[in-house]
């Protein structure tokens, strides 16, 4: 089937550093329809002018802390309607999601929060994915839900290169791959995995270190997961593993809507 919708996502890690990659270049080529972005570590007021994508309607969320976070999202066609964070205070002065009204769906984009070295924020993120869950079932009752980003976490052994040595990494914590579980569980789907269910060496975030890229040593945290309902609308999510400008690659899906 024909898609008609496409959608791309990234985690730039540093918005202003990915621009002078030249990696704008890639958004032109790829062309989405909506493109959404992780991880601009950029203040509102700090957001540089070659950010707005000619063509697009472009939102922001900046965490309160400078230099941290933030999430943006830039549509073609203008959204119903936007909003920013997900009606919690504690959660929402870390700039990490950006909701998108459209007729058929809400596109949810989100940098979801990394428990860090030594799992220091692993109780903090539980109950991040707990409020986001309660948020992301809230929407569907309204709309089919689309949600992308970086969602910091490989869900099962064949989405990072080394599960046996990670189990108690931030990312490949039983807790964090729980709650993926519970997620899916909740009437949604992973579209990579949907389609392909059995493809190994499958990453979208290498290290910087010790040369993982090109020994292709990586993780699989960056996602669409999309409603139940949407899945027979989906034509492919494809991983864009050779574009470089990040420590993580693109990803896009396409849709028939």
């Amino acid at each position: 089937r024909k898609s008609n919708f496409k959608i791309t996502s990234w985690n730039v890690n540093g918005l202003r550093a990915w621009l002078k990659n030249n990696s704008k270049s890639f958004v032109s080529k790829e062309d989405p329809d909506v493109f959404c972005i992780q991880e601009t570590k950029c203040a509102l007021a700090d957001i540089p002018k070659e950010a707005k994508l000619a063509g697009y309607h472009c939102y922001w969320n900046s965490a309160e802390q400078k230099g941290y976070s933030g999430v943006g999202l830039c549509s073609k066609k203008e959204p119903i309607k936007v909003s920013y964070g997900m009606g919690n205070k504690e959660h929402d002065k870390e700039g990490r999601v950006i909701t998108a009204e459209y007729e058929d769906f809400h596109l949810v984009t989100s940098y979801v929060p990394n428990s860090g070295r030594g799992l220091p924020r692993l109780g903090y993120r539980q109950q991040w994915n707990k409020d986001f869950l309660s948020y992301l079932k809230k929407l569907d009752e309204i709309k089919p839900v689309i949600l992308c980003g970086d969602l910091n976490v490989a869900h099962k052994d064949i989405d990072l290169a080394n599960p046996k040595t990670n189990t108690r990494t931030a990312g490949f914590t039983k807790e964090e791959r729980a709650d993926f579980t519970t997620l899916l569980g909740e009437g949604f789907k992973d579209t990579f995995r949907e389609l392909y269910p059995d493809k190994k060496s499958a990453y979208t975030f290498w290290s910087y270190m010790g040369g993982a890229r090109a020994k292709n040593v990586g993780w699989r945290l960056d996602y669409f997961v999309v409603s139940d309902r949407l899945v027979p609308k989906v034509c492919d999510s494809i991983i864009r593993s050779r574009v470089m400008g990040s420590d993580h690659c693109p990803l896009s899906l396409l849709l028939s809507i």
